[in-house]
């Protein structure tokens, strides 16, 4: 049977039929899926296959294996190594930085990649009268914001030209937003590019079928070490039993993001668990610009209710900590250390609930059913919900899947919700909270801050930090917006998570990054 006749008739019997084996098996059945082809359980559908389209790590693990930036995080590492750049110079002031192309790279739909493709990208993302810059209501085009000008010097020559220093630049390349699309194949299928990727990766898309599977085979032509498998099938399943299942089953071969309780069963032979710390905050965004949240007292009285040991120990299994603020510890260079995260002391929270007026306060929480870095949500959003209720508050829950759920949160919470939980994956201390804690970044300024908080010296701090080119003085400007931010609580800071996932025997040199990307040219499935 040929691969692609595997993937088109036999995924959904195969994946049927060690569901089967497993309800009637005590022990895990024989993996049914074929060799040579990666069967990976995603938590969710996918929005789009677009890098100018998307925000969320679910997204970017299929991305990352089919396109490829201009730099890359070295394997096991947040630092930056040349991808599709060899090399590059950064000029005394910080405001040009020259990349020099690797030759000979061609798209997946065999148009090279050179300087003017660069340039096509750039100008797409950042200036709204290119004719496809419209890739939907919330790109991260924020983190190229201080680029005035991309020019192709000549062919393997490319210049940037930046308003001002801007120190997060390399490796905002390296982060998924910087992926290089084929401009040919964005020309020739417009609004729909996003169902018809071509990039520059070690494997190249076949197909997607809706609710059911992405399939990329290996890149024949790519410019590196091929890819050690001969396919990728990515399936979405939303729920977590349901891909726990499948695992022990063998229908499919890699599960990402495993329930903290499910772990157990993994141990053995048969399965290898891997964990890696990373730049992870699990957070709840409240609604500051109105309600009973644009008190501050409010605000930090939920973070005073709210059990968070108790999640991290008891619906978490002891596979995250509790957050302090709003910059992971794994940034330990930028990472305040001295704060201390919100104590549980619901009488504390009653007492400034009480203060404020806030009795009996009717709340609308949005959860999603799983998502990006949400850990459990839903167990999560239950037990916030109990806690919030003991101390005095009337909170009823609207629960949504997990694209669904963006297009609600994202355009920002007014009139409809309190609050919502939400995860960011990031790259650099400055990225979560310049794009989630300005009052520039509010959505109808094109950001992330759906909880439209806003103070003026926090937006000083992070303006001053992304262009500062010393990193301690980086650093103190970092720690001194984190004691700010953690006082005002424009969220409730709630875990930083070790994510995890697990494979079957039949897969061999696979890792987990600290970038929560999920690379796996260098896997191979027997």
């Amino acid at each position: 049977m040929t691969f692609k006749s595997w993937t088109r008739r036999g995924l959904l019997a195969a994946t049927s039929g060690a569901l089967l084996a497993f309800t009637a098996l005590p022990m895990p059945a024989a993996a049914q899926t074929p060799p040579g082809v990666l069967i990976v359980g995603q938590i969710a559908e996918p929005k789009s296959l677009d890098p100018a389209a998307v925000t969320a790590v679910n997204d970017f693990r299929i991305l990352v294996n089919v396109y490829e930036g201009l730099t890359r995080y070295k394997s096991g590492t947040l630092e930056v190594e040349p991808g599709l750049a060899t090399s590059w110079e950064i000029s005394e002031d910080g405001t040009e930085y020259t990349f020099t192309l690797r030759e000979g790279v061609t798209f997946h739909d065999g148009t090279p990649f050179n300087a003017e493709a660069v340039k096509f990208n750039f100008d797409r993302m950042l200036d709204e009268s290119h004719p496809y810059h419209d890739t939907g209501p919330f790109p991260l085009a924020f983190f190229f914001g201080a680029v005035e000008q991309t020019e192709a010097v000549d062919d393997l020559t490319v210049k940037f030209t930046l308003n001002a220093p801007y120190a997060p630049f390399l490796s905002n390349l390296a982060y998924p937003t910087g992926l290089m699309v084929s401009p040919a194949a964005v020309e020739a299928h417009g609004a729909d590019f996003g169902r018809n990727p071509s990039g520059t990766g070690p494997f190249k898309f076949v197909e997607w079928r809706s609710n059911e599977a992405v399939v990329i085979e290996r890149n024949a032509d790519y410019w590196g070490e091929p890819a050690g498998t001969e396919a990728v099938v990515f399936r979405p399943i939303t729920d977590a039993n349901t891909r726990v299942a499948e695992m022990l089953a063998g229908g499919i071969d890699l599960m990402v993001e495993v329930p903290p309780t499910s772990l157990s069963q993994f141990e053995g032979d048969a399965y290898t668990v891997h964990e890696q710390a990373g730049p992870h905050v699990w957070f709840l965004i409240l609604n500051a610009k109105e309600g009973p949240f644009a008190d501050k007292r409010v605000r930090q009285a939920a973070n005073y209710a709210i059990n968070k040991e108790a999640i991290v120990n008891d619906v978490l299994e002891g596979t995250a900590t509790v957050a302090a603020g709003p910059t992971p510890p794994a940034f330990a260079w930028a990472y305040n250390d001295e704060l201390d995260p919100y104590p549980y002391d619901p009488e504390k929270a009653k007492a400034l609930i009480a203060e404020a007026g806030a009795e009996g306060a009717e709340l609308t929480f949005y959860v999603t059913e799983g998502g990006s870095g949400m850990l459990d949500p839903v167990p999560m959003g239950t037990a916030i919900q109990a806690d919030l209720e003991a101390v005095g508050f009337d909170v009823k829950i609207e629960t949504y899947e997990w694209n669904t759920f963006l297009g609600e949160v994202n355009p920002g919470l007014e009139g409809k919700a309190d609050m919502a939980e939400m995860a960011w994956m990031t790259n650099d201390p400055d990225t979560l909270p310049y794009l989630a804690l300005r009052s520039e970044a509010w959505p109808d300024k094109g950001g992330f801050n759906s909880g439209y908080y806003a103070n003026e010296k926090v937006d000083e701090l992070l303006e001053a930090a992304r262009t500062a080119t010393d990193q301690d003085e980086r650093a103190r400007l970092y720690r001194e917006m984190q004691a700010i931010v953690q006082e005002e609580a424009p969220w409730v800071f709630v875990a930083n998570w070790k994510q995890n996932a697990v494979t079957n025997e039949r897969v061999e040199s696979f890792g987990l990054e600290p970038s929560f990307l999920l690379h796996l040219q260098s896997v191979v499935k027997n």
